[in-house]
């Protein structure tokens, strides 16, 4: 008996959709040997038809072995300002839509109370997050956080509060519905050197999709220079170029159960990132199907 791995863990990327190109893009990139993809809004959908986004997303990938697991909105849905309220309706769109994409999931922040300690921000996002749970369940959908500070800590910020396993207890706690998780990916971990690999033990059954984004931490500077100098102590980067052993993380995510998508965050990378973005996100690509494991193993049985 064969086991398909591929179809287990699948290994593909991120792609804007905000300025309404997703479908093109995704018809472009389609043969590079990307196995699913995240088409993304950044804070608002720009009043785009959702439904037919995803039907020429689909289309786009054609007959090909390719799937979109996950949508992704990015913003603060927690305010009142005119861009919070078109993320909030952008997260309502898109579990609405998801469907038309084939997705089962929809990530992105929580948002916040801005600049005011982290535990402010609960009742608003449990009136609000407990709201879109309902929805999105009534349509099969779960919602996933990113594990992303935006720069933001446990007194302030702009963007989320789901950052760190601290918040997790109480955001879980505050909606304890079997469809609320996270977007989970080691570099936002690191870049507060927090060791992620534990985390996974403990946190998979809430884990319903990867980011493909890693980590370099320049240990020198911080013991010279500490974390709060003028040289940066980490960078971001795209997977097979961080301290991540990927092997290491998609093994423990093996051992927890766990299968889905692994769809790398490019952009960030101080060195493979514009002219040399889809060099670094290739290379990511093949360095996680080696981490993965090749395609198909045998039973001996």
């Amino acid at each position: 008996m064969s086991v398909d791995l591929k179809n287990s863990i699948r290994v593909g990327t991120m792609v804007s959709a905000t300025k309404g190109q997703a479908a093109e893009r995704i018809a472009q990139i389609a043969d590079m040997g990307f196995e699913s993809f995240e088409p993304f809004f950044w804070q608002t959908t720009n009043g785009q038809d959702i439904a037919e986004l995803g039907k020429r997303c689909v289309e786009a990938i054609g007959d090909r072995d390719i799937t979109i697991s996950t949508i992704g909105m990015f913003g603060n849905p927690l305010e009142g300002t005119d861009i919070d309220l078109q993320t909030l309706q952008g997260w309502k769109d898109c579990i609405d839509n998801a469907h038309h994409f084939g997705a089962t999931c929809v990530a992105g922040f929580t948002g916040r109370i801005r600049n005011r300690p982290l535990p402010e921000s609960l009742p608003r996002y449990k009136e609000i997050f407990g709201e879109l749970a309902k929805r999105a369940a009534d349509k099969g959908v779960k919602i996933a956080f990113e594990n992303c500070a935006m720069d933001g800590n446990w007194q302030t910020g702009d963007w989320n509060i789901a950052h760190n396993p601290d918040a997790w207890e109480l955001i879980f706690n505050e909606t304890p519905d079997d469809n609320i998780g996270l977007e989970w990916e080691p570099c936002h971990q690191m870049v507060y050197l927090i060791d992620p690999l534990p985390q996974i033990r403990k946190w998979a059954h809430k884990i319903f999709h990867v980011h493909g984004k890693d980590a370099t931490i320049r240990w020198d500077v911080i013991r010279e220079h500490g974390i709060f100098g003028k040289h940066p102590f980490v960078f971001m980067r795209t997977p097979g170029f961080g301290d991540s052993n990927w092997t290491d993380i998609i093994s423990e995510l093996r051992l927890a159960g766990w299968s889905g998508s692994i769809d790398i965050e490019g952009w960030h990378d101080p060195v493979y990132r514009d002219a040399l973005e889809m060099t670094g996100q290739v290379h990511a690509l093949n360095h996680l199907k080696q981490a993965r494991g090749g395609n198909f193993v045998v039973d001996p049985s």
